[in-house]
C-alpha cells in the first residue's frame, strides 16, 4: 500500500482528465438512533447477524461471527462476471484509459473489486459496489449468482448506505458528482442528486428522512500542499431530503473551520458518524490525524481533536495514502466512545466522547481503513489492510479482544444479515491478488 510516486500519480490524474473530457459518460440516550433504525436488528427466522468484511483487491467478501469466537462462515465471489466485465472494458478504448488510470491511482496498482456492501433485510442478497466495474451488483448470498446489476454513470461506484427500512440503497458514482439511490430489491433507479468531486460517503438519518452525503475531491492529483487547494475541486458535505433527494442545505465548512480556529484544515470530509440523537456529526477530513465535532443544528464546530502521530504517519502530506490522514470512525450504540482508525500512523484507539481523551494505540496491522461497530456496543471492528486482518476493540478497555485472519487488501465492513444455515456457496472463488485478464 505505497503511495505511488509522483510521477505515476501526474500521469494517472492527466489519463483521468483526460477521459473525464470525453464527458463523462461511461444528555445520551442510551440506544442510539442508527442502531434503532438499523435493518439488521432483530433479524427473522431463520437469519443470523453477520459482519460483511470487503475484500477489495481480491473481489470477495467475508461473512464473519459478530460475537463469540469472531470465526469466518464463509467467503462470496463478488466478481463472479469478470472476464465478460473485462472484456466490455478492454473493447472500449475510453473506459479502459479510465480503468487502468483508477486502477494506478485510487487501487495503488491494483483493480478494485469491492468497495462497500450491504445485505438486503431478508438476508437473501448482498449489495456490493465494485469501482473497477463502475457498478452496484447483488448477489444471491446462496446461490452466488447476480440477481441484478445497475452499471453507474462515469467510471466508478463508491460508498453506499442503506436505508433503515431495506428499501433503498444510496451509491457514489465519485467521477460523474453525483449519487444513485437504488431500489434494493430491483436495482431500479429511483433518482439522483448532485454531489462534488470524487463522490464518498452517504448516511442515511433521522429515521432515513435525510442523506448526509460528502466528496473528497480529487485524491489522485500529486498537488497536495495548502497553497494548491484549489486542485482538489469541488468538496461538499451536505444533506439531502432522502424522498424528494432536494438539497436541504450544504455547509460552508471552510468557514466553519475558520471560526473554529483551523482554516489550515482540509475540507474533503472522510468517514463519519453521529450521536444518538444525531444532532451532532463526527468526521475526518483529508490529512487530519483526528476528527471534527459538529453541532449540526447550529451549523458550528464545537470541538476538534487532534490525535497521536506516530512516526509512520509523520510524513509529508504527499505521502498519505490517497489523502487520508485518520479513515474509518465509528460511535458505540451508546454514544459514549468513538472508535477511530489512524490509518497512516498505523493504529487504531477508543476516544471517550465526553473528554476526548484516547485509550490505547492498537497497532496490531497496517494501514487501519475503516471502523465499524456491533450492534450491543460491546465491540468495534478495525480492518487492517495492508495485513488481511480485522481487529475486534473492546469499548470498555480500548484493548484488542481478537484478531480475524480475512482476505485480500480488506476496507469496507458492514454488520448485515445471512441465513441461519448457509455456509458458503459453490461459485468459483478468484485467485490471490491481481492476475492478468482471462477472456473466455
Amino acid at each position: 500500500m505505497n503511495r505511488p510516486s509522483v510521477l505515476a500519480r501526474a500521469a494517472g490524474a492527466l489519463a483521468l482528465a483526460a477521459v473525464t473530457a470525453l464527458g463523462g459518460v461511461v444528555a445520551t440516550p442510551t440506544v442510539s438512533a442508527a442502531t434503532a433504525e438499523s435493518p439488521y436488528v432483530n433479524p427473522a427466522p431463520g437469519l443470523r447477524n453477520v459482519l460483511w468484511v470487503g475484500n477489495n483487491w481480491e473481489g470477495t467478501a467475508d461473512a464473519v461471527q459478530p460475537d463469540g469466537d469472531f470465526h469466518r462462515i464463509a467467503r462470496i465471489n463478488i466478481i463472479p462476471d469478470r472476464n465478460e466485465r473485462l472484456t466490455e472494458i478492454y473493447r472500449d478504448p475510453a473506459r479502459l484509459a479510465l480503468y487502468l488510470g483508477i486502477r494506478q491511482m485510487v487501487g495503488e496498482g491494483h483493480d478494485q473489486y469491492v468497495d462497500d456492501m450491504y445485505s438486503t433485510k431478508d438476508g437473501r442478497h448482498l449489495i456490493v459496489s465494485r469501482p473497477s466495474f463502475a457498478d452496484v451488483v447483488s448477489i444471491d448470498i446462496v446461490t452466488g449468482e447476480i440477481a441484478w446489476r445497475f452499471p453507474v454513470q462515469g467510471f466508478r461506484s463508491d460508498h453506499m448506505a442503506v436505508s433503515p427500512d431495506g428499501s433503498q440503497v444510496a451509491v457514489s458514482a465519485s467521477t460523474a458528482k453525483l449519487v444513485h439511490v437504488l431500489d434494493t430489491a430491483t436495482g431500479r433507479e429511483i433518482g439522483t442528486f448532485p454531489s462534488g468531486d470524487n463522490a464518498h460517503e452517504n448516511a442515511y438519518i433521522k429515521g432515513g428522512t435525510q442523506i448526509v452525503n460528502e466528496s473528497i475531491g480529487n485524491v489522485w492529483t500529486p498537488l497536495d500542499q495548502p497553497w494548491a487547494d484549489v486542485t482538489k475541486g469541488d468538496r461538499v458535505l451536505q444533506f439531502v431530503d432522502a424522498e424528494t433527494l432536494q438539497i436541504i442545505k450544504r455547509v460552508d465548512l471552510r468557514a466553519r473551520l475558520a471560526e473554529a480556529g483551523r482554516p489550515e484544515l482540509s475540507i474533503g470530509v472522510r468517514p463519519m458518524t453521529f450521536s444518538p440523537d444525531y444532532r451532532f456529526m463526527y468526521f475526518q477530513v483529508s490529512f487530519f490525524h483526528g476528527f471534527i465535532e459538529y453541532d449540526i443544528d447550529a451549523d458550528t464546530i464545537t470541538r476538534i481533536v487532534d490525535l497521536p502521530v506516530t512516526p509512520a504517519g509523520d510524513v509529508p502530506r504527499e505521502a498519505h495514502l490517497l489523502d487520508s490522514g485518520h479513515h474509518g470512525i465509528s460511535m458505540n450504540p451508546q454514544g459514549t466512545k468513538i472508535c477511530v482508525a489512524g490509518t497512516m500512523s498505523d493504529y487504531a484507539t477508543v476516544v471517550d466522547r465526553e473528554t476526548l481523551q484516547h485509550g490505547p494505540l492498537v497497532s496490531t496491522g497496517l494501514k487501519s481503513y475503516w471502523v465499524t461497530t456491533d450492534l450491543t456496543g460491546e465491540n468495534c471492528f478495525v480492518s487492517w489492510a495492508k495485513s488481511n486482518t480485522v481487529s475486534v476493540l473492546s469499548f470498555e478497555t480500548g484493548e484488542e479482544v481478537a484478531r480475524i485472519p480475512v482476505g485480500y487488501h480488506p476496507q469496507r465492513m458492514r454488520i448485515g444479515v445471512a441465513p441461519q444455515d448457509w455456509g458458503g456457496n459453490p461459485v468459483p472463488l478468484p485467485a490471490p491478488g491481481n492476475p492478468l485478464p482471462v477472456f473466455s
